[in-house]
């Protein structure tokens, strides 16, 4: 019974909260992971090959909680906090077409036809220096996607993307089970760009698909519908009205299979806001709308609803005027140097309960001189909201396990790069994730039945994980 119930906890928080294999920092972002690039017989494309490696330091690849006790299932002594040693490979590679910036010594270059981007990347993980159960746990991750853009910058334009990532999450507590899933997607827009760009809005259709390798974790197999729009209207140099709304269709195709209660929901967002230079030194993003999950049959009493206001508000400070920054503060130019302070307000789609909420204030720094010296420090706090827990009875309903409860999240992340040229650079990675929680729950709140004459034992939500990593990169 352990077993399984380890199983839930484990697909419960990492994918709903937090993403248990991080991406490399200069994955994330496309100023750190691009150099100058390769255009083959000077033709229209360039190409932008890379490859990295780290070595480093896990506390706890498993998320475990650091508390202890017989009766907790995902801690000492049944299942105790494992640090490893980390070996990480990680290539990647970007092709796109030129951008006006690689045109500026074109005359009169004419508006593109098609614009293409696509960008591809993986990582292998070994662990060295760790339990046998850990090092089994070697692994590697994919992520990559692709765009085609029809007629961009003409008044009426369309584009088609796809996607795919291989997402690793292991199990809190048993080591033999993983929830490593893969993520398929793809979508279209159309586009209009009337006049002189002044106006830009956006009409598209995304189909995801999240399916999960380990046979015992089919039950949460699901697929997202999603169809959006999203507008923006420049009504001066660098400042710009914003809206956007989408409504989503969540559906769990083996929602019987799964030891939680999921329901089939139509999440609903919108938002409607501002985006501008308040002065050449100061930015603002504000962003507030409205956020529900419309969770189907509301009429059962395990279906809770989550229906209130989402948003994000940020201010943004250059710490070096530029004149020529880009037309709205959130799109900066690698040369710029930024201290930004904001809160997001946002609901997800949850394995545990229908949904969370959250709540989170975050700080960023980002840093760069002489396009030598590149850093970012990135940190929040948030609340982690849960609605009532229930389980799956078996019997085509569902039962009540647990009350609502909330866990406060903590995270920060420091990355930093020195370049000896343009195509080669050391760095290093401290990253340091903590949930904060009171909250344990009972077998029975993750649907498995105790013992007869025992009260079950329970999973403890609270957990803190800390990595270090030192590596070095080539990339073109």
């Amino acid at each position: 019974m352990a077993k399984y119930a380890t199983f839930v906890v484990g697909v419960a928080a990492p994918l709903c909260v937090s993403n248990v294999a991080h991406a490399q920092a200069w994955l994330q972002d496309r100023r750190y992971q691009e150099g100058e690039g390769w255009r083959p017989g000077n033709g229209d494309v360039e190409l932008h090959p890379g490859v990295g490696a780290e070595v480093g330091y896990d506390s706890n690849w498993y998320e475990r909680t650091n508390k202890t006790g017989p009766g907790i299932v995902n801690g000492a002594p049944a299942a105790p906090v494992e640090d490893a040693g980390v070996l990480k490979v990680t290539p990647s590679i970007s092709i796109r077409t030129l951008g006006p910036e690689r045109k500026e010594g074109d005359v009169n270059p004419a508006l593109p036809t098609i614009a293409f981007n696509a960008t591809a990347s993986g990582t292998y993980e070994e662990f060295i220096f760790a339990p046998s159960d850990l090092r089994d746990q070697r692994n590697a991750s994919i992520n990559a996607n692709a765009r085609l853009d029809i007629l961009p910058q003409h008044p009426v334009g369309f584009a088609v993307y796809g996607l795919y990532s291989r997402a690793i999450n292991p199990n809190r507590g048993d080591p033999n089970l993983s929830f490593n899933s893969d993520l398929v997607g793809g979508g279209g827009e159309v586009i209009f760009q009337p006049g002189s760009g002044t106006l830009d809005w956006r009409f598209g259709y995304k189909l995801q698909a999240n399916i999960f390798e380990d046979s015992s974790a089919t039950g949460f197999n699901n697929i997202t519908h999603d169809i959006y729009t999203k507008g923006r209207w420049k009504f001066r140099p660098r400042t710009a009205l914003l809206y956007d709304f989408s409504q989503q269709f969540h559906d769990y195709g083996n929602a019987e299979r799964a030891i939680n209660a999921l329901h089939n929901s139509t999440p609903l967002r919108t938002h409607i806001g501002v985006d501008g230079l308040v002065t050449p030194r100061i930015g603002f993003l504000g962003l507030v709308g409205y956020g529900t999950t419309f969770t189907l049959n509301g009429a059962n009493p395990a279906i809770k609803q989550y229906d209130s206001v989402i948003g994000q508000a940020e201010i943004k400070f250059f710490l070096t005027a530029n004149p020529s920054a880009p037309d709205q503060p959130s799109n900066v130019s690698l040369t710029l140097s930024t201290i930004a302070l904001g809160y997001t307000r946002d609901f997800q789609t949850s394995y545990l309960g229908d949904y969370y909420g959250s709540d989170r204030g975050y700080a960023k720094i980002q840093y760069m001189f002489a396009g030598r010296v590149m850093a970012s420090l990135e940190g929040g706090v948030g609340a982690i909201e849960y609605p009532d827990i229930y389980y799956n009875t078996g019997a085509g309903g569902d039962a009540f396990a647990h009350n609502a409860f909330t866990d406060v999240r903590a995270d920060g992340t420091l990355f930093g790069e020195y370049r000896f040229s343009n195509t080669f650079g050391v760095n290093t990675t401290l990253r340091y994730t903590a949930n904060f929680s009171n909250t344990q729950l009972t077998e029975q709140a993750v649907g498995v039945a105790p013992a007869p004459g025992t009260t079950g034992g329970v999973f403890d939500m609270n957990w803190r994980r800390f990595e270090a990593y030192l590596g070095a990169r080539w990339f073109l």
